[in-house]
């Protein structure tokens, strides 16, 4: 447990900060999830949508610093590498 003000306050905005840097990174997973289904069901029209706002969301993640830029660029090589195949 923290013991002075400052400790205190740290340990506040930690939970805070963590908390908001699950549900974007929840939203992130969940973006990637629904792009994967609509290639799994062979829907190229949905697939494309979704994957524009999951890229959208992977570049948001990237540049919070919740993934590296690096791996934001990949994902997004590799989603639209399978929406394609659908196309």
């Amino acid at each position: 447990m923290p013991n002075t003000a400052s400790a205190k306050k740290r340990l506040r905005q930690n939970d805070k900060r963590r908390q908001h840097n699950r549900t974007l990174r929840s939203r992130m997973r969940t973006q990637l999830r629904r792009v994967r289904e609509a290639v799994a069901a062979g829907d190229s029209e949905t697939a494309q949508s979704e994957f524009r706002v999951a890229s959208k969301r992977l570049d948001q993640a990237a540049a919070k610093n919740l993934i590296h830029k690096n791996a934001a660029a990949r994902s997004k090589s590799r989603l639209s590498k399978l929406v394609k195949s659908v196309a």
